[in-house]
This record gives structure tokens, sequence and C-alpha cells, in this order.
């Protein structure tokens, strides 16, 4: 082998061997780098699963940031839902109950649906001489036909118009006087007059009863027989208070809401000594004789022959005195309602609680219409007694209020709710509507036919408003769900306005008479016993149905008090004051004057209602 080949060979050789050492230097590289591949793929699928269980924590957290989200807001609503209630409380509270509501800027924000309501309404919808108010409207005639309804006087009242005694006095002047007599000057006929009222207080007088004692002349044995004048019958034997003081204890109470003890201390002034003791059994003893023959008389008439009854009722405390052997026990509440039957009666009837079986035993037997709120305790007037009665029992019918549907709108619109203010609008046309129908006083068929032709429509238009948004809101608690609510469920009560032109579109007048309610409990705070508080709503039947028929209160009572001892018991419906003028015609004048003394009674006539020479139908 040449040296060439040997060197060659070496060299292969050496090659080979670093080559092999460099192969297994980057086989070890390779694996050491697998291996840092392998750690880095393991920290990365820890790191993978740490970013998983921090994603899953992260949603978990942030469905809960979502459910007490959705907490937070119920909360919110609840909170507010409490703070609008709370508001509302302490307006029905601390603020006057009349709703003052700028119906000209709710209609501005209305002013395409004003447009609307009044394209309905057609002719009448267009006067603004409405106010949106006649819930409370006044049917009496205007007294000056010259100046407008409801226009503030601009003057001094002219005292020498109004039909009282005069008493004149002349003012001289002392220096002018000396001039006269002196004869520098002499007096012209010209006086300069001004007016004033006065007032004298009313006179107590000692009335003295003398009873004439007759003796007849001796019989054949001697004997003289001695006779005494009869003492004439009287509500109260023994009294110690003629007829006029008794009627002026009652209206005191009962119309001007002075307690007994108020008048007990102004008769001292008057040097006249009556105890309240005393003039409490007065009360209590006519009350309950008015209530068993005049009031009654009255309510057998309204049952018999009222068109509707209109009726409400208010709380009314009543001491129900100690237990046998232990203290007073507190006060409980009872209630009084007051039915008004057509423009007749009005009736007054307490009850010791608010109950279906009390207003059922009011209205026991009446088919006509009945006038009231949406209480739950009527309802059973309006359904049969009995499940398994026929068919063609004759039941009341039912008429709603629109001034209570109102009432409800008026308190969506005080929570500043936009369905409320909407309603409003809706009923200040329909209230101004229908005073247009009743203006100038025209019989009820006029006024149906008119409501058909302008009312009608914008009743239906405001249920099919009522019905639209109440879907929506029913499931909302507030005011609002109240207002349509409401509306709703009443429409067919609040629609019955439509069918007769007698019926009345609200039930305020029932609310204005239990004001004489209101008035003694809040001077008397309560009544003694149930039997005083039911024979205090006798009182209240004669002085609030004398004022509706344009009677002086006092006078009735007294004349009243005159007359019943002597009156027969099938006529006592004679002294109601729907015809007293007719019956006080027929008695003596010198008679009734008399504070003790006999009383004559006419013979029966037929008795004739206020406008009966009209159609039936215009009574009411």
């Amino acid at each position: 082998m040449s040296t060439l080949a040997m060197a060659t060979k070496a060299d292969l050789e050496s090659l080979t061997g670093e080559r092999g050492e460099l192969v297994e230097r980057l086989v070890a590289a390779l694996a050491e780098r697998n291996a840092e591949l392998a750690a880095r793929d393991a920290a990365l699928a820890e790191r993978t699963a740490e970013v998983a269980d921090r994603e899953a924590k992260l949603a978990a957290q942030s469905e809960q940031i979502t459910k007490q989200a959705s907490q937070y807001e119920a909360l919110r609503e609840a909170y507010m839902q409490l703070q609008l209630e709370l508001k509302l409380l302490k307006k029905r509270i601390f603020i006057a109950s009349a709703e003052r509501v700028d119906t000209a800027q709710m209609q501005l924000e209305f002013e395409e649906l004003t447009r609307k309501l009044n394209t309905l309404a057609g002719a009448m919808g267009n006067s603004s001489e409405g106010d949106g108010d006649q819930g409370d409207d006044d049917d009496g005639p205007n007294p000056d036909p010259k100046k407008p309804r409801g226009s503030k006087s601009t003057g001094r009242r002219r005292i020498e118009e109004m039909g009282l005694r005069k008493e004149t006095v002349s003012l001289t002047d002392p220096l002018m006087e000396k001039l006269v007599e002196d004869g520098l000057a002499r007096r012209l006929s010209k006086h300069e007059a001004s007016h004033k009222l006065g007032r004298k207080p009313a006179e107590y007088f000692h009335i003295e009863i003398l009873r004439t004692t007759y003796a007849t002349r001796p019989d054949d044995n001697g004997l003289t027989e001695m006779f005494t004048a009869e003492l004439p019958p009287e509500m109260l034997p023994r009294c110690l208070a003629a007829p006029s003081v008794l009627a002026e204890v009652i209206t005191d109470k009962f119309s001007k809401g002075l307690p007994l003890y108020r008048q007990e201390q102004e008769l001292l002034f008057e040097s006249v000594s009556l105890d309240r003791g005393s003039m409490s059994r007065w009360l209590d003893q006519l009350g309950a004789r008015f209530n068993e023959t005049i009031v009654a008389a009255m309510e057998r008439d309204a049952m018999d022959n009222a068109f509707c009854i209109a009726t409400d009722a208010t709380g009314f405390a009543v001491q129900p005195g100690k237990l046998e052997g232990g203290p007073r026990r507190p006060c409980r509440k009872g209630h009084y309602f007051v039915r008004i039957a057509d423009r007749d009666h009005i009736l007054f009837n307490f009850t010791e609680r608010q109950r279906s079986e009390d207003v059922v035993a009011l209205f026991k037997g009446y088919t006509g219409h009945i006038q009231a709120d949406a209480c739950s305790v009527y309802n059973a007037l309006f359904r049969p007694s009995d499940p398994d009665a026929p068919d063609d029992e004759e039941l009341p019918t039912e008429a709603g209020c629109w001034s209570h549907c109102r009432r409800k709108f008026f308190e969506a619109t005080f929570a500043k709710l936009a369905i409320g203010r909407e309603g409003l609008v809706r009923l200040h046309k329909i209230f101004e509507v229908e005073q247009n129908c009743r203006a100038g006083k025209p019989p009820p068929s006029t006024i149906k036919s008119r409501r058909m032709q302008h009312l009608a429509p914008l009743i239906d238009e405001f249920m099919d408003f009522a019905k639209q948004h109440y879907e929506r809101e029913k499931k909302r608690r507030g005011p609002a769900r109240a207002a349509l609510g409401y509306a709703v469920r009443q429409e067919g009560p609040l629609r019955a306005v439509l069918t007769d032109g007698r019926l009345r579109i609200d039930n305020n007048w029932s609310e204005r008479e239990l004001r004489k309610v209101v008035r003694i409990r809040d001077a008397a705070l309560f009544a003694g016993s149930t039997e005083h508080a039911e024979h205090a709503g006798a009182h209240l039947t004669l002085i609030a149905s004398a004022k509706l028929h344009h009677l002086n209160p006092r006078d009735y009572i007294r004349d009243l008090i005159r007359v019943l001892p002597c009156w027969p018991d099938d006529r006592y419906l004679e002294l109601a004051p729907l015809f007293w003028t007719q019956t006080r015609a027929r008695l003596d004048p010198a008679e009734l004057a008399a504070e003790v003394g006999w009383i004559t009674v006419p013979d029966p006539i037929p008795l004739r209602r206020p406008g009966e020479e009209s159609p039936a139908e215009d009574r009411a």
C-alpha cells in the first residue's frame, strides 16, 4: 500500500469518527430539545387548564353579577313602588282631596288626541265652557240669568234686597242741629243711606200651661164633680223643653255639628240651664220615634217607587260599654249608609258592620237601579241570593260612577305616568260633553238621545284605550294597573249612563251627603251605643231630606214634633219632607204656631209628588 492510500484511509477514519461524535451530539441535543418541548407542552397544558378554570369562574361570577343585577333592579322597582304608595298615602292624608289638574296643559300635550275626541263628540265636544270637573254638578237654577254661573261678585251685597225686618237709625250733627234750632239752617229731605246686617240672639221664654178646672152643679145629694182639661198628646210627656227648643237642639247637633256639651255652654250665656244628659235622652227618644214612623214610611216609599238609589258608606265609632265586672272596652267601628232615592228622600242607616248581608237587608225588595262605587259588598245585590233560584228572578240594575274611575287616573297622573294623563284627557272630554248634554235641564228622553249621539263614541273610545293598555299593565303593580283595571272591570256599570237620561254620570251626591256624618264624627268622636247611632240616623234623614226640598230644618222638625203625636198611624208619609209643603198648607196655622195644644188632622187626599204634571220619568 502506498503512502497516499494509507493517508487517505487515516483521514477517512478520522472523518468518520468526528461525524459520529457530531451525530451523537445532535441526537443528544435533539433529545434535550424534545424534553424541553415536552416540559413546555406540560406547562402549556397546565396553563390552559388554569385559563379554562379562570374562564369558568369568570362565567360563574358574571352569571352571579347578572342575577344580582336583576335582583337589584327588582328591589329598586319595589322601592320605587313603595315610595309612590307612600307619596299617595301622604297626599290622601295631608293634601286636599280635590282633583285639581291643569287639563288645558294636558290637552296641549295630547293635542292630536284632543282633536280626535272633539271629532268623535261632534258639536258638543268643541265647547270650551266645561271645566272637566262636572262630577259635582249642580242642577239647580242660576239665580241671576244675566250673570254667568260661577262668576264672582263685583261689589257689596245688597242687604236691602234680602227681605229682612228693617230698623232705621238716624244720625244727626250736633252743631248743625243747634243752627237749625237757631233758624240759621234747615234740614233737607235727602238722606245719605248705608246698610249693615244685624242680629239679635235667640229668645228663650217661659211657657206656663194652665189647665182649666171645672165643677158641676151639686146633684140631689149635694155632690159636685170636678174635671181638669186634658193635656194634648206630646212626643215626650212631662218634657221640660217645648217643640221649638227640641228642634233647636236637634238641628244644632245634626245640622251644624255642635256637640251637646257646647250647646250646654252656649245656653248658659243665655241664662238657661240644660244639662247634656237630658238633651241626650231627648235626642234618643225622638230619634226612636221618628225611625218607627216617618223614616219607616219614607223607606217603604223609596223601595216601592224610586227609579235609582245612589248609595255610599262611611265609618263611625261606637262605644260598646263595660263588660260585666270588667273594664270598659275600646270603641268598635260601625258604618253609616246613605241612600238617595231619586230627588225624593235621603235616608241614613247605621249598621254595625259593612257586610254584604247588611247591604242586602237595606235594599231588600228593591228592583230598580242602584248607583254605587265598586266596593265588593254591593256585589251581592246584583246576583241571585239562591243559585238554584229561577232565572226570571228580578234583580237591581247596577250603575257605575265615572268620578271613581277618574279618581284612579288622577292618582296615576300624580305618579307622573303618561297613561294617567292620557286617561284624564279622555275623561275630561266625557264630563264636558255630559255637562253639555244636561244643559238647559232638558227631559230625560232628550238627555238620552244627546248622550247616544255625542257621549257614546267617547265612551267606546275610552274603553278601547283602557282594554288595550290593561293587557300590557295587568302584570305590573301600580296606579296604572289600578286605574285601567277599574275601567275594564266596571265597563258594564259605567255604560249604564247611556241607557236612561235619568241616571247621573257619577255618585258624588252620596259622598257629599256623607259629609253630614263626618261633621258629627269629628265633633262627637263616637256614639254612646248602637241604638243611639241608629236613632241619630233618623235625625240625619229628616234634616237632609228637608234641605233637599228647600225646607228650614229647624222649622220643619219643630212642626213635626207638634203634629206627630196627633197624626194617624197609616198616614205618616204625608209628614215626610217630600209632601210636607202640601200637608202644612192644610193645617190650622194658629194651632201649628202654638207650642202646646191640640192639632186638627185634615182629611186624607191623594199625595202629589213635585213635578208630577210632567211625565213620570221626569221626576228623577
